[in-house]
């Protein structure tokens, strides 16, 4: 019997599956990827402005007092900070701990709480400086 060439399931797709904490976390985890390859681009422009003498110096921290670029940098920092804790928490998958679905879950938790409150200390550090 031959079927339809419309009426063949489109599988895998996205309505196929349920939508679960792991998938997240992996979607997360490769987009928090890009974003800090993307934010070590403006971390250097400033480094470099730095070492260009005064004036340059002067107009990047200009630039970076921005409050829209300081909020870039913040969620910028929680990127790179949630991809170090989740890239940790693949690190002990790879030496065959705690792959079980519960052990997952846990791990999973630990790494965003652990992700927000090191970027929430950061970021308090650099308010208390000035």
């Amino acid at each position: 019997m031959k079927v339809a060439k419309d009426q063949r399931p489109l599988s895998p797709h996205l309505q196929v599956y349920k939508w679960e904490t792991h998938m997240a976390m992996s979607i997360l985890h490769r987009a928090t990827g890009v974003a800090s390859a993307v934010g070590l681009l403006m971390l250097t422009c400033w480094l470099l402005a730095a070492g260009g003498g005064e004036a340059s110096w002067r107009s990047a921290n200009q630039l970076f007092r921005n409050p829209l670029i300081v909020l870039i940098m913040f969620f910028w920092s929680g990127a790179l900070i949630y991809h170090l804790c989740n890239g940790i928490r693949h690190l002990t998958w790879d030496v065959g701990k705690g792959l079980g679905k519960d052990d997952a879950r846990k791990s999973a938790k630990v790494v965003q709480i652990a992700a927000a409150v090191l970027t929430l200390s950061l970021w308090i550090g650099i308010w208390a400086q000035g």
